[in-house]
């Protein structure tokens, strides 16, 4: 993801809502990234082959300007995000609800895997062992394999803690 993505008010006057349509509610993603980069946990909404959604909680870590997560490639959600990178990261934060939308990359590049275990490391004390292009958690029985996601956004909406306020962001380089 590269630039800031275009922000806006989610409704307009003539959406006839109670949301606020005030220009200066607007939130910059700043806020957005930031509610991303420190929450504990996030929600990951993917799709089944047969098109029905699974949502689960994971850890993410915000690395290289994106947030990046880890599964088993076995799971439910990784074998969904493999089969469909489409999916939906969500979020609360003290003053702002997050939904993000987005395109999910398994990251197979040893220089990015060991910068997001080093992330992983930092912000959970998780700690991953990597070695050509792949990661184990050798802490668990048998060192079972993980994989790290790249999301990469096409479109947020942000909710105040108000109730009252809405942001979308738009990128402009949707894959």
């Amino acid at each position: 993801m590269t630039g800031a993505p275009q922000a806006e008010t989610l409704f307009t006057p003539s959406d006839a809502t109670p949301m606020s349509t005030d220009e200066s509610t607007v939130k910059p993603w700043r806020d957005a990234r930031r509610c991303l980069e420190t929450a504990p946990k996030i929600w990951l909404s993917t799709a089944r082959s047969d098109g029905r959604p699974h949502v689960m909680p994971v850890m993410a870590v915000w690395v290289r300007d994106a947030p990046y997560l880890t599964t088993r490639p076995t799971s439910r959600k990784g074998r969904n995000l493999i089969a469909d990178p489409r999916c939906v990261i969500t979020v609360s934060c003290d003053d702002l609800d997050l939904v993000v939308e987005g395109i999910a990359r398994h990251t197979t590049d040893d220089d990015e895997i060991r910068s997001v275990s080093s992330a992983f490391l930092s912000k959970y004390a998780w700690e991953f062992t990597v070695g050509d292009g792949v990661v184990r958690d050798d802490g668990l029985p048998g060192a079972p394999e993980y994989f790290f996601f790249s999301i990469t956004p096409t479109r947020a909406f942000g909710y105040g803690a108000d109730g009252l306020t809405a942001t979308r962001w738009r990128f402009t380089e949707e894959p």
